[in-house]
């Protein structure tokens, strides 16, 4: 996964967190596009909580290659207002790069 999505996961940790996003068809999804193994997706329905759900499918994500995040963005397809904003931000973060690299 590129720095970039890994800084849009991360800056809206706590955001993605409230949505409770593993519940549905994301874990499903990332499995079929072996994005995730089936030991990630059992250990993530053995969490307690919706909560620790998703975080912990935030902590694994980073880790599972480059097309983990688009494959997310896919896998959100009951959440399209959530997809909307990760593909907002990621684009800001697109802006933001170049004007930092030219004032370098």
């Amino acid at each position: 996964m590129e720095a970039r999505d890994k800084q849009v996961l991360r800056s809206l940790r706590l955001e993605l967190g409230a949505e409770v996003l593993v519940e549905g068809l994301v874990l499903q999804y990332l499995y079929q596009e072996g994005i995730l193994t089936e030991n990630h997706v059992q250990e993530i329905k053995a969490q307690t909580t919706g909560l620790r759900k998703t975080m912990l499918l935030l902590d694994i994500l980073p880790s599972r290659g480059p097309k983990a995040f688009d494959a997310f963005l896919d896998s959100l397809q009951e959440f399209p207002w959530v997809r909307e904003k990760l593909e907002k931000v990621r684009e800001e973060a697109v802006i933001e790069s170049p004007a930092v690299l030219c004032a370098l």
